[in-house]
């Protein structure tokens, strides 16, 4: 997949306040990853800490913790890795999933997505059930 740019906005809480940042988009990455000191100066905190595998193949462990994550008007927590400052951000599958987006390469953008509700089929011609919501 081709990478691209998106402004996100990260926060402690979904009362904010929110900080803009410019991240990589990746469908490749599992978690969003953000600098260190952006995290903590939000008021996030390492949670616990995950090990990870690199595009190279090597192990790492890095500290996790849960941020707010808002990209226009959409917005959700997620898990967030505490990258190293000098990395910069990157915006995960996990996180693009949660809020509904996936990745356009083409167009360098990102777009609504499909989302799958496993073990549910109709027959032909069959509308779904309304469940009341």
């Amino acid at each position: 997949m081709g990478t691209f740019n998106v402004t996100i906005e990260v926060a402690a809480r979904s009362d904010g306040p929110f900080e803009a940042l410019d991240a990589r988009v990746d469908s490749d990455a599992t978690f969003t990853r953000a600098p260190s000191a952006l995290l903590r100066r939000l008021g996030i905190e390492p949670r616990e800490r995950r090990e990870f595998l690199t595009a190279n193949g090597k192990r790492v462990e890095c500290d996790v913790g849960w941020a707010v994550l808002r990209i226009g008007e959409e917005e959700c927590t997620t898990l967030a890795i505490f990258g190293e400052d000098h990395d910069g951000a990157v915006l995960g599958s996990v996180t693009l999933t949660t809020l509904g987006l996936q990745a356009d390469a083409v167009q360098q953008r990102l777009v609504p997505a499909p989302a799958y509700l496993p073990g549910i089929v109709l027959a032909p011609g069959a509308a779904p059930a309304d469940n009341g919501s």
